[in-house]
């Protein structure tokens, strides 16, 4: 075993339809009942990117942050009160996100979950700390979210850029690289994750940097600029979908021989892979979370495909919303229940060695008023390849982080 099964381990959702616009609850949303619980409702808020540039990724967290609402309802709840999520959509417009926490406060929420991107959520601080409610970003990965100012609030579970700058670095160092091109889409998301990567990215010299709309048709031109650039290597940073796509179909054509990596995203969208030209994504290398050696990870894929079938294929999203939900529930159980929101946020602060769902087999998240990213070292991640198939073959062999604490 290792981070692929032999059954296609990294995966998730087709890619999300962004043309619907608006906020509020998505319909057709798989609403968790109460389950097996019968005290008053727990209200959890969910601010979800349903139909902005987030969507890619915040619904596949959704359905799981869902699923585990509905698995921890069906075993008792939470000190015998189910669960009950509320959820309105920001669409991953920063300018939206005061309006929209206010909104799922006024619901009720004692808690939050903020899956969207990375610039809505920073914008969401200062908010959460007007509110006074603690929250999560289940799957946010850039480290200012958690830093200060207004950061008292707010917690991360995956490892951030910080430590993709070191895995990378530690990447382009085996493999001999020190000229970087990088071709982005134009999202707000993107623009701030860059931001804090690139920062921490001192070991490459970053030799050429080309933007495309998150909706563009054609990349050529961008392409050609990276290629007359000569870099030993092209990073894409997106969030994935049709810019995806559309970048590796027209590196793969026009700049074939040159190693190109990527983020998560076109890791954890497999039905990009099936959009992507034949062969065009060989030998591609993204940052992964998924590793079949963990047991956690093992039990979560039977029970995603319980609820989804056999097909289905575990995502870094899915497996950071759930530990999500039940990180928030053994907080709820050691505050000693969810109506003072100062003790749950202490409650959050003290879990300590928490076995995560992603990552290595020994990965595990841990809290503290200091330490509001709950990766416990660089065991969350992982460099994983693409094959001639378009599909990921597995770990790539010239490169992993080093598991340490």
């Amino acid at each position: 075993m290792g981070v692929f099964s032999t059954s296609r381990i990294v995966g998730g959702l087709a890619l999300v339809a962004l043309a619907v616009a608006g906020c509020g609850n998505r319909a057709g949303d798989d609403k968790p009942d109460n389950g097996t619980a019968t005290g008053a409702p727990i209200i959890i808020g969910l601010d979800e990117d349903s139909t902005g540039p987030g969507a890619s990724y915040s619904t596949i967290a959704g359905k799981t942050i869902r699923l585990a609402v509905q698995d921890i309802n069906d075993k008792g709840g939470v000190m015998g009160r189910p669960l009950q999520l509320v959820v309105e959509n920001d669409e991953s417009d920063p300018t939206k996100v005061p309006a929209v926490l206010q909104k799922l406060a006024g619901h009720g929420a004692k808690a939050l979950l903020l899956q969207s991107g990375s610039a809505a959520i920073l914008q969401a601080k200062s908010t959460l700390t007007q509110l006074g409610l603690p929250a999560i970003a289940p799957t946010g990965v850039t480290a200012t979210l958690v830093t200060p100012p207004d950061h008292e609030l707010i917690y991360m579970l995956a490892n951030t850029t910080n430590d993709w700058a070191e895995v990378y670095c530690g990447a382009f160092k085996a493999a001999n690289i020190t000229k970087l091109g990088v071709l982005t889409d134009d999202t707000t998301t993107i623009a701030a994750l860059d931001k804090a990567l690139f920062a921490a990215m001192s070991c490459v010299q970053i030799v050429a940097t080309e933007k495309g709309a998150a909706n563009a048709s054609d990349l050529s031109a961008q392409v050609a600029r990276l290629k007359n650039a000569k870099p030993d290597a092209v990073l894409v940073t997106s969030v994935g979908g049709q810019f995806e796509v559309l970048a590796q179909n027209t590196l793969g054509s026009q700049m074939a021989g040159v190693k190109r990596f990527s983020l998560a995203s076109i890791g954890n969208q497999p039905s990009s892979w099936k959009l992507a030209a034949p062969g065009s994504l060989n030998g591609l290398i993204f940052m992964g979370s998924i590793n079949t050696d963990n047991p956690r990870t093992k039990e979560l894929i039977k029970v995603l495909q319980a609820k989804y079938g056999k097909d289905y294929d575990i995502t870094a999203y899915d497996a950071q919303a759930w530990d999500a939900v039940h990180l928030l529930k053994q907080a709820i159980e050691k505050a000693g229940g969810p109506d003072d929101p100062k003790k749950l946020n202490a409650a959050i602060q003290s879990v300590q060695g928490y076995p995560a769902a992603f990552g290595q087999a020994n990965f595990t998240l841990s809290f503290s008023a200091e330490k509001h990213l709950g990766a416990d070292g660089p065991c969350g991640l992982s460099l994983v390849e693409f094959g001639s198939d378009n599909k990921p073959k597995g770990p790539w062999a010239t490169y992993q982080p080093p598991c340490k604490k």
